[in-house]
């Protein structure tokens, strides 16, 4: 699989899980992850859920419109780069939203 087809793959899956079920991230995540939240940083799988797991909203609903990648690294990384809309439950208007660096490595998702 292509790095952008395995990158835009991934997106999907991190998003519809967030939606869905944001406990379920944590396999995601490895104990050397970090997460850097309005400016305070959480590390580890369980440290990252919890964060995301307490967000003031339940329900949302992620509307990607791009994803790019790029490879780093000798390990064959890839570093990824969204953005799209995020509807809240509840809200008329939708949030524009960026997410970078999400570090993907190997050629099989095993964290980030």
């Amino acid at each position: 699989m292509d790095p952008e087809t395995l990158s835009k793959a991934f997106v999907e899956h991190y998003y519809s899980t967030f939606d869905a079920n944001r406990a379920g991230l944590a396999g995601l995540y490895q104990d050397a992850s970090m997460l850097t939240f309005e400016g305070q940083r959480f590390q580890g799988a369980q440290n990252i859920v919890s964060k995301l797991t307490s967000l003031p909203f339940q329900q949302c609903q992620h509307q990607i419109t791009t994803v790019d990648c790029q490879p780093s690294g000798p390990a064959g990384g890839m570093l990824v780069f969204v953005s799209g809309n995020l509807q809240l439950a509840g809200e008329q208007h939708k949030l524009k939203f960026s997410q970078a660096s999400f570090y993907l490595f190997g050629l099989l998702i095993s964290g980030f």
